[in-house]
């Protein structure tokens, strides 16, 4: 029987896609009126180049351009970015419908909640804590406090001990096949992929190991399964 449900929290609990490169953009163009010397299309590309470089949850994309464009970190455009950047990514930010009325059902379910997310720990929390969930939580655990990222099996044996149960009685929550899916299936968890579909080398891969999963076109599902 299931007792712990985790949690993904990007393009699972919210829709984080949509809304970086709309943020991203804003920020570069602040940037640019205030001395970055590129098109707003040179500076995106050469922003994207960099995520791609040091990955998504590093923190100082913008300080990576300037020196890049400058020689030099520029300051003040650095503090342009980033203030632009947060504040049109929070301007922006939604959870997916049936979110909130999920993880309240799940509550009052006796279920214990929990997120394991790859990211800084103080950004995963802020992110929790702007959409109003981190209530929900009973833990929250990033690779960063883990010191390895999904799908390495140590970040979910840490869930899994924090939350005091074993795999069995625990499930995952994500939209990444690789990460979130495989990762908790490979420590024993069960996992219920949601806001994604299964591509034809997963499809074989499932059938090939006989591993079983749920897949789920939105969160509101889980009212159906759990």
């Amino acid at each position: 029987m299931i007792k712990a449900v985790f949690f993904d929290i990007d393009d699972t609990l919210y829709d984080t896609s949509g809304f970086a490169k709309l943020a991203r953009k804003a920020a570069l163009n602040v940037m640019i009126d205030a001395g970055l010397p590129l098109s707003s299309d040179e500076a995106y590309k050469i922003l994207r180049e960099i995520i791609d470089e040091y990955g998504s949850n590093y923190d100082k994309h913008f300080n990576i351009l300037t020196k890049r464009i400058f020689g030099e970190e520029k300051p003040l455009l650095i503090a342009l970015g980033m203030i632009t950047y947060h504040n049109v990514k929070f301007a922006l930010l939604r959870l997916f419908p049936q979110t909130t009325s999920t993880l309240i059902y799940l509550k009052k379910q006796g279920y214990d909640l929990g997120v394991v997310s790859n990211g800084i720990t103080i950004k995963q929390w802020e992110k929790l804590i702007r959409l109003d969930l981190h209530h929900f939580f009973d833990h929250v655990i990033t690779s960063e406090e883990a010191g390895a990222e999904k799908p390495d099996r140590h970040i979910f044996e840490c869930a899994l001990e924090k939350m005091g149960y074993d795999a069995e009685k625990c499930v995952m929550i994500g939209n990444k096949f690789s990460e979130d899916i495989l990762g908790a299936v490979n420590v024993g968890m069960s996992a219920i992929l949601v806001n994604s579909e299964l591509k034809e080398p997963e499809k074989e891969y499932i059938e090939e190991k006989g591993i079983k999963i749920d897949v789920i076109s939105h969160i509101g599902e889980l009212k159906d399964i759990l």
